[in-house]
């Protein structure tokens, strides 16, 4: 039984999501639905990219993961499906793909060509419904698409080294239900700058000098219980290797979040400085 995932920005109040799930059984009975997001706020890409990026490693090779935001057709954004450490992601040409890109180069992308093989009044939803199943089935991009080389980027998806190698500039890309913040400097790109230096997560109004391994590494004394340490802020890695900003055991509808107490939103910046 073949996966297919969806990510969009349809929400859970229409009927989008019920009927795009209609729309594959009726093509592929066969194909295994997973949800991996419906809410990605409406056109944002980055966030999209951002759950993609972290969520893909999850599921079994082969996996294929249509990706419904910002999906309709026009003269700057082709239809496309990328064939990337061995999964499929199928989405528009809009800067989506381009977080997977820069980690590790494409197996294969091709431009789909096959809309005027389907009825005049198909939707570009029908389309990408039509190649996730030939996918899942087993079927060859080459029959769906012709090849292309590159995906197009965003360029605020990368964090930005300046020209002293001193510090890292990068920006908010996500805010998740706890209110943590997620940033678009990654792990690797921190240790290749870094160098053992030591260094100062700089926000809008607070400062942090220090990454902790976990959440829970925030309790450094053994006098004091976990439970004192709640509502402090703290920075790790996350899974997906990003660096978050956070408030430990937070509560977002109660006492507030990393997002709120620090006042930091979505492409906020937030830089890393180092001491030489």
């Amino acid at each position: 039984m073949s996966i297919i995932t969806l990510t969009t920005d349809y929400g859970l109040k229409d009927h989008f999501v019920g009927s795009l799930k209609g729309k594959i059984l009726s093509e592929y009975p066969e194909a295994q639905i997973i949800d991996i997001s419906h809410d990605i706020d409406p056109f944002n890409i980055v966030e999209a990219s951002y759950i993609i990026g972290a969520s893909y490693s999850s599921f079994p090779k082969g996996t294929v993961h249509l990706i419904g935001v910002d999906m309709e057709l026009n003269k700057e954004n082709l239809h496309i499906v990328m064939q990337w450490n061995d999964s499929y992601f199928i989405a528009a040409d809009n800067g989506i793909l381009s977080m997977l890109s820069q980690k590790i180069v494409p197996q294969k992308i091709v431009a789909i060509n096959i809309h005027d093989r389907l009825p005049s009044d198909a939707s570009g939803l029908d389309v990408f419904v039509t190649v996730a199943c030939h996918i899942a089935r087993g079927g060859l991009l080459n029959v769906i698409g012709r090849e292309i080389n590159t995906v197009k980027e965003v360029t605020e998806l990368k964090a930005v080294v300046a020209n002293d190698n001193n510090s890292l500039k990068g920006h908010v890309i996500y805010i998740d239900h706890f209110g943590n913040v997620v940033t678009n400097i990654t792990k690797k790109q921190f240790l290749e700058v870094a160098k053992g230096r030591p260094y100062e997560i700089q926000m809008k109004t607070k400062n942090i000098k220090t990454i902790l391994p976990n959440y829970s590494a925030i309790a450094i004394s053994d006098k004091y219980p976990i439970k004192n340490y709640e509502g402090e802020k703290l920075a790790i890695f996350n899974e997906a290797g990003y660096l978050e900003i956070a408030i430990f055991r937070s509560n977002p509808s109660k006492i507030g979040s990393a997002s709120s107490l620090l006042g930091l939103n979505y492409r906020d910046v937030v830089s890393i400085e180092f001491k030489n």
